[in-house]
C-alpha cells in the first residue's frame, strides 16, 4: 500500500486567481499529476477554509485565509484522495468555514480527517483500505485558534495522551497507522527537540510512520526505530507576497509504502510558486540533496539540535522583549487595580497573549526569550 502526504496548500494571491477561474493544469502539470495518482492513497493539507461572503473572520493572530469551491475541485484535479485538515487556520471563519470545507471537500469525494463538530469528533481515526490490509490516519495538530473542545467544533489538537489511546486504538483495527502532525516553528528547518521527543513517541507507541508540515519550509527526516519520521514537507501549493526565490518556494511530497513490515519511502522534491504560480519537480536535486543530508545529521545529533534551536530562538528574542512591553511599577500596578488607569494591553495583544502560551511550537519560544531577558536584567 503506498500512500503519499503533501503539505500545505492554500490559494492566496496569484493562485487564488487561477484556481478560480478553474485553470488546474496551470498549476499542477501532468507529470505531478501521475505521480499523485500512481499510488492508492495520497493526501495534502487543506489550509484555507473555504467561504461564502457572509462569513465573518475570527479574532486571531496572523492571518484569516479564505478561499472558494474551487479549491476543493483544484484538489480532485491534481489527484488527491483526501485532505487532512488538522491546522492551524481551518477555522479562521468560524464553524461556517469549517462546515463549508468538509463539505465542499466530500462532495469531490476525498477524505477528510482531523476535524470534527467536536473534540471527539475531530480525533476520529480515518481508516482505508486496500487489497484487504487497513490503513488507520490520525491528524492533528498544535494549539492554535482553531482547535476543537468538547462542545466546539474546530481540529484535532496534538495531545501525546490522546494519540497514544489513538494509535493503540488504530493498531487494534488496522495493520499499519499513520500520523500527520501540523506544528513547529515557521520559516525554521529544522524540528525541535521536544517535536523529536514526541514523534518518536509515536513511533514507540505503534505509528508506522509520522509526517509533519506547517513551517512554510522543508525539514529533514530519520528512521527511528526501523520507521521513518518527516519533520517538515514545506508548502505544497502556497502562494505568498513577497515570498519567492526563497525556502517558501520549495518542499517535497513523501510517498510512503506499507507493503511489508519495512516500510519503504521516496521523496519527490519540487518547487512552487515562485516565479509562476505553478508545481514543478526540481530538475536539480543536488543542492536540495545537499541540505536534506544537512538538516537530517542534525537530526541525529541532540547537542547540534539544541544549538541550532537555541540559535533560532535568540534571533527572535528581541521580539519578544518588545511585545511584552509596557514596563511596570508598583505604581502604575496600583492606580491600575483602582481603575484609575486603563489596561495598556489592547484586545489584540491579549490574544498574542493566549497563542503564545497555548501554541506549543510559539510556547517554546517564549519560554526561551523570557529567561534571556530576565539573565540580561
Amino acid at each position: 500500500m503506498k500512500v503519499l502526504v503533501a503539505g500545505d496548500f492554500a490559494p492566496q494571491a496569484r493562485l487564488a486567481k487561477q484556481i478560480e477561474e478553474k485553470r488546474y493544469s496551470d498549476v499542477f502539470p501532468e507529470n505531478l499529476r501521475e505521480v499523485i495518482k500512481s499510488v492508492d492513497f495520497s493526501f495534502v493539507n487543506f489550509e484555507s477554509p473555504i467561504v461564502e461572503d457572509t462569513y465573518k473572520p475570527i479574532p486571531k493572530c496572523g492571518p484569516n485565509l479564505h478561499c472558494t469551491p474551487e479549491a476543493a475541485e483544484a484538489i480532485r484535479f491534481a489527484g488527491f484522495t483526501g485532505v487532512t485538515m488538522a491546522n492551524n487556520h481551518i477555522l479562521d471563519f468560524g464553524t461556517n468555514g469549517l462546515h463549508k470545507s468538509v463539505a465542499c471537500c466530500k462532495n469531490q469525494g476525498l477524505d477528510v480527517v482531523g476535524v470534527g463538530n467536536s473534540l471527539k469528533d475531530a480525533e476520529e481515526i480515518l481508516y482505508i483500505k486496500k487489497s484487504g490490509k487497513p490503513l488507520a490516519v490520525i491528524n492533528c495538530c498544535e494549539h492554535e485558534f482553531s482547535i476543537a473542545t468538547e462542545t466546539s467544533a474546530g481540529a484535532n489538537p496534538l495531545n501525546p495522551v490522546r494519540q497514544y489511546y489513538a494509535i493503540q486504538k488504530a493498531k487494534d483495527k488496522a495493520d499499519f497507522v499513520l500520523v500527520i502532525v501540523h506544528g513547529g516553528h515557521e520559516m525554521f528547518q529544522l524540528p525541535s527537540p521536544r517535536m523529536v521527543e514526541t514523534y518518536r513517541f509515536f513511533i514507540d507507541a505503534g505509528a508506522d510512520a509520522v509526517v509533519n508540515h506547517h513551517q512554510h519550509c522543508y525539514s529533514g527526516y530519520e528512521i527511528y526505530n526501523g520507521k521513518p519520521i518527516f519533520y517538515g514537507l514545506g508548502n505544497f501549493c502556497f502562494d505568498e507576497e513577497g515570498q519567492r526565490n526563497c525556502s517558501w518556494n520549495e518542499g517535497y511530497m513523501v510517498v510512503v509504502d506499507f507493503t511489508d513490515a519495512v516500510v519503504r519511502y521516496e521523496l519527490y522534491p519540487y518547487t512552487q510558486c515562485d516565479e509562476k504560480a505553478v508545481v514543478s519537480f526540481m530538475t536539480d536535486k543536488v543542492a536540495f540533496g545537499k541540505t536534506i543530508d544537512k538538516l537530517n545529521s542534525i537530526i541525529q545529533d541532540p547537542s547540534l539540535l539544541k544549538e541550532e534551536c537555541n540559535h533560532f530562538y535568540m534571533s527572535t528574542t528581541e521580539f519578544y522583549n518588545t511585545m511584552l512591553q509596557p514596563y511596570d511599577n508598583r505604581v502604575l500596578n496600583k492606580l491600575f487595580r483602582m481603575r484609575l488607569l486603563p489596561s495598556m494591553i489592547s484586545k489584540r495583544k491579549k490574544i498574542w497573549i493566549l497563542n503564545n502560551i497555548n501554541c506549543e511550537s510559539h510556547h517554546d519560544r517564549l519560554v526561551f526569550a523570557l529567561k534571556q531577558i530576565i539573565l540580561k536584567k
